[in-house]
């Protein structure tokens, strides 16, 4: 192994490792370990070097480990999009009631889907709360897939061969982001179908709490007449299929990432 390729991969567990901590708020060594399919003595190494570098702390009397304070420093320079999050607010939690089923607003973060904000905790058709800042595969989510789909030609160029750029780094065989990144490159087969029907799906989702048990449909929010990111559904995997689902949701999915747009141009809610 080159030692350029052993520094990146190195950099890349690092923050997973630490997104992982942050995600769960305090979590076990093997808790990590599980979330980040990574072995238990690398996680170890990892960990100490977080405490060391000071941006996570062993709890007292306990074996579990949090984010400190530190790790807000991170963030310094990033500019959220505040005002996207706060206009959608009012037409996610009235899209919630409508359906019954948690709402997600997520942005792109490089590779992965970010969640900005939910409504999660307004249903009792969910089994976690994703609170934001979960970050989810670009290809492993139906607002990544609905994000490649919308997104200018260059940025998903950009991203498919940043994409290509990890793989040649990671250690980890997965075979299905292999075959979904196969399916973008079938002459756009997939992402012409999105575009066609306005929405994509996900079935049985794996990069969750709750792997398998979910199934999501996501519609592109666009704002300012750029695409500013994707509304999400997530619904329980064994109550519909997809395609059920599509067929009662997608269109005031459609309504309500409209009125979304709609408010940012006028600057209200």
């Amino acid at each position: 192994m080159a030692k350029d390729d052993y520094t990146v991969r190195s950099v890349h567990r690092g923050l997973n490792v630490l997104q992982a901590i942050n995600r769960s708020g305090s979590a076990r060594l093997m808790d990590i370990s599980n979330a980040t399919e990574l072995p238990y003595p690398t996680i170890s190494r990892i960990v100490e070097t977080l405490v060391e570098m000071g941006m996570v702390e062993r709890e007292p009397s306990s074996r579990r480990y949090r984010p400190t304070a530190l790790v807000q420093t991170l963030s310094v320079g990033y500019q959220e999009e505040h005002a996207l999050v706060s206009l959608a607010r009012s037409h996610i939690v009235e899209l919630c009631k409508k359906v019954g089923w948690p709402i997600t607003i997520t942005t792109r973060v490089g590779n992965r889907m970010m969640v900005r904000d939910s409504t999660h905790r307004l249903t009792t058709l969910t089994f976690n709360n994703y609170a934001p800042g979960y970050t989810l595969p670009l290809l492993e989510c139906s607002v990544g897939k609905v994000y490649l789909a919308f997104c200018e030609d260059e940025e998903r160029e950009s991203i498919i061969s940043s994409l290509d750029k990890l793989d040649e780094t990671s250690d980890q065989d997965d075979t299905a982001d292999q075959m979904a990144r196969l399916l973008l490159r079938d002459d756009d087969i997939l992402l012409k179908d999105i575009r066609s029907q306005g929405y994509a799906y996900h079935a049985y989702n794996q990069y969750t709490e709750n792997p398998g048990k979910t199934s999501s449909l996501a519609v592109p929010v666009f704002a300012d007449g750029k695409l500013a990111g994707g509304l999400g559904l997530i619904f329980f995997s064994s109550s519909m299929s997809v395609a059920e689902a599509a067929e009662k949701y997608a269109e005031e999915m459609k309504k309500t990432a409209t009125a979304i747009g709609n408010s940012n141009e006028a600057g209200t809610t």
